[in-house]
């Protein structure tokens, strides 16, 4: 099962390389970062709102400090010294929700700074490895177009594997194809065969193309002897040979003057 197992995991993983495509591959991690680079730059946004938040609710709480404090001194100016008491303690408790505001306020811009800063720092990242992706693209782009026409040109592509294969094969079956043929008409003209059109010859014709074959052939044997024995000799055997293939007719009628 173990093996089993390690086969299907290399097919598989062999399967995956094939169909990945690397320039996928860089724009899907290229999409990923700009995400990220996105919420970052929401949590920069979010504490900048909590911020301003932060800061509107101190300059209220600032205001009504200050409004308490003058009202204690027009409470003392009249006499009222207990109201001039009232009105600090509640500017007591104002400012003490003023010190817990600005605690508040310190640590968001701190937060604020440190979110701007590192949103820079990814935009920049981001920006290079935009770079160093379309650049990456147009190289990979490069080289496959360069390995198809290399591919083309030496012919070990899948589509000129195939078409060679299949030249092949037209090549084979044509030689094939002209061995039968020869063959079927080696086997008509000995008369193995017969021919179903009819056209086939007959015996007589067979026995005469047999017996002009044989005339030429001692013709032919004929001059041969000629040029061997000589230039006379050549000329009485040829002369020898015209007078029995003419039959001259005069031979009757110097036998009838005898």
């Amino acid at each position: 099962m173990k093996r089993m197992g390690m086969i299907f995991r290399a097919k598989a993983n062999k399967a995956l390389d094939r169909a990945e495509d690397p320039r996928e591959t860089l724009d899907y991690s290229y999409q990923k970062q700009l995400e990220l680079l996105q919420k970052v730059r929401r949590g920069v946004a979010d504490v900048a709102t909590s911020r301003k938040r932060l800061e509107l609710q101190l300059n209220q709480l600032r205001s009504q400090s200050g409004k308490l404090e003058e009202q204690g001194r027009k409470a003392l100016a009249l006499g009222r010294e207990d109201l001039a008491r009232e009105a600090l303690t509640r500017r007591a408790a104002l400012q003490q929700q003023v010190t817990d505001l600005e605690t508040q306020h310190s640590t968001l811009q701190g937060e604020e700074e440190k979110l701007t800063l590192a949103a820079q720092r990814l935009q920049a990242k981001v920006d290079a490895f935009r770079t160093r992706k379309e650049t990456i693209k147009a190289t990979y782009t490069a080289a496959q177009a360069q390995t198809r026409i290399g591919e083309a040109f030496s012919g070990i592509s899948e589509e000129m594997g195939d078409v060679g294969l299949a030249i092949q094969r037209a090549e084979d079956k044509t030689a094939q194809l002209q061995a039968r043929a020869g063959a079927i008409d080696e086997l008509l003209a000995s008369g193995a065969l017969e021919d179903p059109s009819g056209l086939a010859k007959d015996d007589i014709q067979a026995e005469l193309d047999r017996l002009s074959g044989g005339t030429d052939v001692e013709l032919e044997l004929q001059r041969m002897k000629a040029e061997l024995s000589g230039p006379a000799e050549q000329q009485q055997a040829i002369e020898g040979g015209g007078r029995t293939q003419e039959q001259p007719q005069d031979t009757p009628r110097f036998h009838k003057e005898q």
